[in-house]
């Protein structure tokens, strides 16, 4: 009888002892407050420190902090050598926009996408992605590429093409 009843003494002192931790671990509040302020002064300190170490102001002329918008899918290059495809190159974009074109950015996505995918052809096409393809001079080509795809689109309220990710996979 004893050997029945020692799971169920087990399982109703465990729901006890995790009911007090709950009560006494809950923040308070004002500590709830505080930490939800807490993501924004971080964000708004990274890029304060970001603006300062990059020569970027904040506003860049214009009012308000900038906007970051990323485009919702990955982009996947392959890389073509003699007539085959030799490896397959993926990408993860994100704007930098003065706050308040997401609407916009969305309803031209579309768009974006085949501008800046012509873009990466193209340089997949040139050897952009051979060898050293994440040296800093060989990716600020492909930034300022993109740059100009996306203000054709959405003009002077992008600031910069942002590379999130990029990976290349031999096949």
């Amino acid at each position: 009888m004893m050997k029945k009843l020692l799971p169920v003494l087990f399982l109703i002192a465990g729901l006890g002892a995790g009911a007090a931790a709950g009560l006494f671990l809950t923040p308070g509040p004002a500590d709830t407050e505080a930490d939800a302020k807490a993501p924004e002064r971080h964000a708004k300190e990274t890029t304060d420190k970001a603006n300062k170490t990059s020569g970027h102001s904040e506003t860049s002329g214009k009012a308000g902090p900038y906007e970051y918008l990323k485009l919702t899918k990955q982009f996947v290059v392959p890389v073509v050598e003699e007539n085959e495809i030799s490896a397959l190159v993926t990408m993860s974009l994100s704007l930098e926009t003065r706050p308040g074109i997401s609407e916009e950015f969305y309803e031209i996505e579309p768009k974006l996408r085949d501008g800046f995918l012509q873009v990466l052809f193209d340089h997949a096409n040139i050897g952009g992605f051979d060898g050293e393809f994440t040296q800093s001079d060989n990716l600020e080509v492909l930034r300022r590429s993109l740059l100009e795809v996306a203000r054709k689109d959405l003009g002077d309220d992008v600031s910069r093409v942002l590379i999130m990710s990029v990976s290349r996979q031999d096949t």
